[in-house]
């Protein structure tokens, strides 16, 4: 009786390992490929495979070696190499990012490859134990039915342990580091207890001893970063992505998320403009009809994915407006704003908030709605959608304006075009800033009345001094013309199949444009 309620416990510990590991392995991926769909596709299959290997050579060697002991030494090598896996991946990561960041294709290579690197032998060994089990807790033929249930059971209510503990428990409190330190803790003591039913006595005395290790390594180890750079001032692990600010040579300092391609905010103390996405959305009110003066009119101010605050610093700069509302869904990245980008910004209210959540449940009118969520290739299909832009356009005062941040790979406007052909169903006129290839991202502009680019040049002509070095740029890139492709809407938005195929596109193809990361 007391075999059968162990090899339960056993298999219960594995089941929460198995699951918890894949789940917080995706926090590993994030600073060096992101957490799109292509990422949690290779994570999950590289498991699945490594899972499936492991109950067939599982099955063949309990039938050849059934011995619990054999079992339990199973468990704790891969034990133990589960403890290892967030010290591996810096190097085994790092290596696979530099062989494949020339073409974004290669998220899924060296996702994929980087997975099976750290996961493949420990999940595979983990995989093992389940058939292992069923062999040795069968006492008769008769009864193989029962036993192979109940422990496939006990294994399902571990692994729905290993997905809600670690997610809502040890990562916020912990980190990714400590929480794979914990599940190869939590395997050896488990071995450990086996090893002295079995009266292993030096056996238990290692488990307990690397369990232990596990411990101290960890204590060691908590001090460095989890993906060093030059110039880190920060950075952190929150329960949507992985953030950093780094502050370059140069002096601007930049937000990163995820795999730091891009950068997500900016901020020097000396220079106001960036001449980037964020400088041309603060110019989304000079597009209304003529005459109109964004300094008076334009005086309540929403931006949806506000990030660490850059749009809404040049906002307040240039127009002094009475309310700027930034709805930021990560209150990680909001702290690290107001402490490492220019820190408070004058009437500006921060709410932490999923963008179109935040929309049903407020009544807020704006006379700007700038929308900067879309992070190549992490588009939210539900803010691209006409239900979406008709949201906001109920938000909007009768001269309201709204303005969307769009990433692109270089020459592939096909998202673009998406975009502003579902807007237009919305808004009466459309317009496109295509900013320069370094760049790689273009600003959509709908108006609420009818407007033209005479209007937007004669609205210009009465800017402020710093608006007006942004609007020349904005006057040689702005356009009408946008090729009229698919609407997105809620029922169907294949947004995420267009992004597939824009990074297929880029297999072989991408080279960073020149000037591409630099600041």
């Amino acid at each position: 009786m007391l075999r059968r309620v162990y090899l339960d416990f056993l298999v219960f510990c594995c089941g929460f390992v198995i699951l918890g590991a894949e789940l917080v392995a995706s926090r590993l991926l994030a600073p060096y490929f992101g957490t799109s769909l292509v990422v949690w596709a290779s994570l999950i299959g590289i498991i699945l495979i490594a899972l499936s290997v492991g109950y067939a050579l599982g099955g063949r060697f309990a039938d050849k070696h059934p011995h619990l002991t054999t079992l339990l030494l199973v468990v704790s090598v891969g034990a133990v190499l589960v403890g290892l896996v967030p010290f591996l991946a810096k190097p085994v990561l790092a290596v696979a990012l530099e062989g494949v960041k020339t073409f974004a294709f290669g998220t899924l290579i060296g996702s994929f490859a980087g997975v099976l690197a750290m996961l493949g032998t420990p999940m595979l060994l983990l995989g093992c134990v389940s058939p292992f089990a069923i062999r040795l807790a069968t006492p008769a033929v008769e009864r193989s039915g029962r036993t192979a249930g109940r422990l496939f059971a006990v294994s399902t209510a571990g692994s729905f342990a290993g997905a809600f503990v670690p997610t809502l428990l040890l990562l916020p409190l912990l980190g990714t580091r400590w929480t794979f330190i914990i599940f190869a803790v939590t395997l050896l003591l488990a071995a450990a207890v086996g090893f002295v039913l079995e009266r292993r006595r030096a056996c238990a005395a290692t488990a307990v001893a690397l369990a232990a290790g596990a411990v101290v390594l960890g204590m060691l180890s908590a001090a460095s970063p989890v993906k060093p750079v030059a110039g880190l001032l920060f950075e952190a692990e929150s329960p949507y992505q992985y953030v950093q600010v780094v502050e370059h040579q140069s002096g601007w300092r930049v937000l990163q998320l995820n795999e730091g391609v891009v950068a997500h905010s900016k901020y020097h103390p000396d220079r106001p403009l960036t001449f980037g996405e964020w400088d041309f959305e603060a110019m989304a009110a000079y597009f209304n009809p003529a005459p109109y003066s964004p300094q008076k009119e334009a005086r309540r101010w929403l931006v949806i994915g506000s990030g660490a605050g850059t749009t809404a610093r040049l906002v307040s700069r240039i127009f002094s407006p009475d309310l700027i509302v930034g709805v930021e869904l990560d209150p990680v990245v909001v702290e690290a704003g107001a402490r490492f980008m220019g820190g408070e910004i004058p009437n500006y209210r921060a709410e932490i908030a999923d963008g179109r959540g935040w929309l049903k449940a407020h009544e807020e009118t704006f006379d700007v709605v700038a929308v900067d969520a879309y992070r190549q290739p992490y588009v939210p299909f539900e803010l691209t959608t006409v239900e979406f832009f008709q949201e906001v356009k109920a938000h909007l005062a009768p001269t309201g304006v709204m303005a969307v941040n769009a990433s692109r790979p270089v020459g592939d406007h096909r998202l673009i075009n998406a975009l502003a052909t579902t807007m237009s169903k919305v808004f009466p006129s459309i317009f496109l800033m295509h900013l320069p290839e370094k760049n790689m991202a273009t600003v959509i502009v709908g108006t609420t009345r009818p407007s033209s680019l005479d209007d937007f040049r004669a609205n210009s002509r009465k800017a402020p001094p710093l608006a007006r070095q942004v609007l020349k740029r904005a006057h040689a890139m702005v356009t009408t013309d946008y090729e009229t492709t698919l609407t997105f809407t809620d029922d169907h938005a294949p947004v995420e199949r267009l992004m597939d195929l824009m990074l297929l596109g880029q297999v072989g193809t991408f080279t960073p444009p020149k000037g591409f990361g630099t600041y």
